[in-house]
């Protein structure tokens, strides 16, 4: 097989498909989109919890979550298909006074950049909401009504379906081996099935994009971070609907997934490392944190059968890498999402469309924050609301 593309995007995972559909959008759909599982979603997005929030401590990730909420609000009318938004809300429970000025100071970036839905709550609104909290330590916190979840295969399939409609074409089972780079410049990608010449590679190569990147000679900081899933049986006893409640005092956090409830936590004693397993004994360790917060998830049984294990890519400063890869023309990044490749799908689908059509996008104020060579010029971003 030889073929030729305009663009080639490596990963057809739900960031890989937003910028096939935002390209196509514009008009370039001489796009070829590589994945090498047979079926999209098979990597990060089929594992998502699926948040969405605009609840961010940094003016950029702000900035990306107000551009995506909105575009989930017209998901259907852009793509033709639900992305199943459900906007119940992010609320964040503050145990200590540095938590509620850690709050204040967020929300006073997310007012400025734009954000009108967020606000403070004091620890009776708290009670209020969710009463089966364990409450005698909780001060306060924030709230934002169009934080809320969607469903991230669904959100995948209706950018693929609508770039496959304007001529984007996706090859599926097929590795990529190679990216020839010829001075300074791309000129094609090998793959498993033979070359594709192309002038445009973008990298939505999720965990795997540090090793994608290596292929063009470029050093990129994304490591792979599993993050484990516990889905309860059916629960009765929370309201319904019931926001993301996020308890500051450990990380842990939970929302409700059908019937059950779905808990996360950042186990801090896990390793980078591509893992993918679900680890049994972290069902015990996430129940000490959650029996903690709700004293009735000590009678609310667990299924170890509908727990999984997916895998954040993660940047030194948790913020992702996108744009032009200096030393490279026309290799493109858009990776290290650490754990909001979903909810900002939307704007990272945009920002490289507008980057490689126009060489500049107004989705955010400062789109070489999120440059790579941030890395080696010592200019970290700080986001301290990860998750």
């Amino acid at each position: 097989m030889v073929e030729t593309a305009e663009v080639v995007i490596i990963g057809g995972g739900i960031v890989g498909s937003s910028v096939a559909y935002h390209l196509a959008d514009a008009g370039c759909t001489d796009v070829l989109v590589i994945e090498r599982e047979e079926k999209q979603g098979m990597g990060s997005t089929g594992k998502s919890m699926g948040g969405v929030r605009a609840q961010f401590a940094t003016p950029v990730n702000i900035e990306m979550s107000i551009y995506a909420i909105d575009f989930f609000n017209r998901f259907e009318e852009a793509t033709g298909h639900t992305p199943d938004y459900r906007p119940h809300g992010y609320l964040f429970a503050a145990t200590t006074e540095a938590h509620l000025d850690y709050l204040k100071s967020n929300l006073e970036r997310q007012i400025d950049a734009g954000l009108k839905n967020a606000a403070m709550v004091a620890a009776d609104d708290i009670r209020r909401i969710v009463p089966q909290l364990r409450s005698d330590d909780i001060l306060g916190g924030s709230f934002c009504a169009t934080d809320g979840f969607v469903d991230p295969y669904s959100v995948m399939r209706g950018f693929a379906s609508r770039a496959k409609d304007r001529g984007v074409r996706f090859l599926m089972e097929t590795e990529v081996t190679g990216i020839e780079v010829d001075g300074g410049e791309v000129r094609a990608v090998k793959t498993s099935r033979g070359k594709v010449s192309t002038r445009i590679v973008v990298n939505a190569g999720g965990p795997w994009a540090g090793l994608v990147a290596g292929l063009a000679g470029v050093d990129l900081p994304v490591r792979p971070l599993r993050r484990q899933l516990v889905n309860t049986q059916r629960c009765d006893f929370l309201p319904t609907p019931l926001p993301m409640i996020i308890d500051m005092s450990s990380g842990f956090h939970f929302r409700r997934e059908g019937e059950g409830i779905l808990m996360a936590w950042p186990d801090p004693e896990e390793t980078y490392g591509f893992k993918t397993a679900f680890d049994p004994e972290f069902i015990e360790k996430i129940l000490i944190r959650a029996v903690d917060r709700v004293p009735a998830f000590a009678d609310l049984p667990v299924n170890p059968h509908r727990c999984w294990a997916g895998m954040y890519e993660v940047t030194p400063d948790h913020h992702a890498v996108l744009g032009e890869a200096p030393g490279v023309k026309g290799f493109y990044l858009a990776n290290g999402f650490s754990g909001h490749g979903v909810m900002h799908s939307p704007a990272t689908g945009r920002i490289l469309s507008d980057l490689i059509l126009a060489g500049k996008t107004d989705v955010v104020s400062d789109v070489r924050a999120l440059g790579v060579e941030r890395f080696a010029e010592g200019r970290l971003l700080e986001e301290t609301a990860v998750l």
